[in-house]
């Protein structure tokens, strides 16, 4: 017999699977981010519009699902985890998704090019910040896993070390941004003015991928300190 109970239709047998299909729509926006910039390398705009398009659909159907989530979600329930701390999360890790459409909306908008002696450290700083949006899908699954076991310890362990490679991964954007925020500067004198004020702000809003994605690992480490 097939349950009426949209709650149980959506979570299933754990609260995480919904939030794991979630980071998914939000790993799918990150990885369209390398193959957006290339295209904004290459001066094909209208690549890099479909590319945007893809991105801003994929947030699109990341923010619906978070509704979803919040409105299946019920007040009272027994479940291993707090419905505050699930709210929480799923609020964390849809910022991502905001950002990375934020920085293809702006770049297209403005038809911003990387300078080129910038674009090796460039390419490098936004991989890292993909790579800490997979990694914190990585320590999701880990923490859905830990439900399904029973906390054992060694699933624990696992998760614990997850999210510190999220960790290393989040200081890793740190160092890179500093050097490339460094290299801009030296630059400055050679780029006009509002241009340099944009790609300071592309900058820091890629740090800001990787930060809240570090930010949700975070919010994972508090449930398992529960």
């Amino acid at each position: 017999m097939v349950s009426s109970n949209p709650f149980s239709a959506l979570f299933g047998r754990s609260p995480f699977q919904p939030l794991i299909e979630h980071i998914d729509k939000t790993v799918e926006c990150a990885d369209l981010l390398p193959p957006f910039f290339e295209a904004t390398l290459a001066g094909d705009w209208q690549r890099a519009s479909e590319l945007r398009d893809r991105i801003s659909n994929g947030e699109r159907d990341a923010d619906e699902l978070k509704t979803r989530i919040r409105m299946s979600l019920p007040s009272s329930i027994f479940l291993p985890v707090s419905r505050s701390d699930l709210l929480e999360l799923i609020s964390v890790q849809d910022k991502i998704a905001n950002k990375i459409k934020d920085i293809a909306g702006i770049m297209l908008g403005r038809q911003m090019q990387i300078p080129a002696a910038m674009v090796e450290t460039f390419s490098e700083y936004l991989g890292t910040a993909v790579a800490s949006v997979h990694q914190t899908r990585e320590a999701m699954a880990e923490m859905d896993d830990m439900l399904e076991s029973g906390f054992g310890r060694n699933v624990s362990e696992l998760l614990t070390d997850q999210i510190r490679k999220l960790h290393d991964l989040e200081h890793q954007a740190d160092e890179q941004q500093v050097m490339i925020r460094r290299r801009l500067f030296e630059l400055e004198k050679t780029l006009p003015p509002v241009d340099v004020m944009f790609l300071y702000r592309i900058i820091d809003w890629i740090g800001e991928v990787s930060d809240r994605a570090e930010r949700a690992g975070s919010r994972l480490q508090i449930l398992l300190a529960r």
